[in-house]
């Protein structure tokens, strides 16, 4: 990232909002803001697929979910912040090998921590899941809330949007989708 790029953006912002770049409030802050966006945005650098190069012999097959990872991201059209819970789930494929469950969250925080629209977010983190761990299918579900329709527009707060993306059996069996649904409800009692 180019921070005395960011900073410069951030002064016009700044001067383009009327304010006055000198005083005491404002004097670090083009610096801050870079700092801030070079970590918001850090998952741009980051290859997602490296997370998942050690797989553990389990015998696994049946559903394997992670719910309620806590993720924070900018959307894309208005840099402002969206923040909610994702819920991964997957069935490993023949071989029964599975990947650490840290490596859920990560996945998730790989691909949150860049510019983002929610859609997005679902199909990147079940795209990769899918193509690192081969398994017999994929459940991606996200709630989150948008400041964009927040502080701005229809300034409708604590609304939801929520996205899911399947991959394999999940696409082609809606058993498997209301099994994974039924455990998230469980575990939100």
């Amino acid at each position: 990232m180019d921070s005395k790029k960011i900073q410069q953006g951030v002064r016009l912002i700044l001067e383009g909002l009327g304010e006055d770049l000198t005083r005491e409030g404002l004097l670090g802050t083009p610096q801050r803001v870079a700092r801030a966006f070079e970590e918001v945005c850090a998952g741009t650098s980051q290859d997602a697929s490296a997370l998942f190069e050690v797989s553990f012999e389990a015998n696994h097959h049946e559903i394997i979910l992670v719910n309620d990872i806590e993720f924070y991201s900018l959307c894309e059209h208005h840099l402002l912040p969206f923040f909610g819970r994702a819920h991964v789930a997957y069935i490993p494929g023949e071989s029964g090998k599975v990947c650490g469950l840290s490596k859920l969250a990560r996945v998730v925080n790989v691909f949150a921590r860049r510019l983002q629209l929610q859609e997005r977010l679902s199909n990147q983190i079940a795209d990769a899941l899918n193509d690192a761990v081969d398994p017999a299918g994929v459940f991606m579900m996200i709630e989150a809330e948008h400041m964009c329709m927040t502080m701005r527009g229809v300034k409708s707060p604590h609304a939801l949007t929520t996205t899911i993306a399947t991959r394999g059996c999940f696409t082609e069996d809606e058993t498997q989708v209301q099994k994974v649904l039924q455990l998230i409800q469980m575990e939100k009692r």
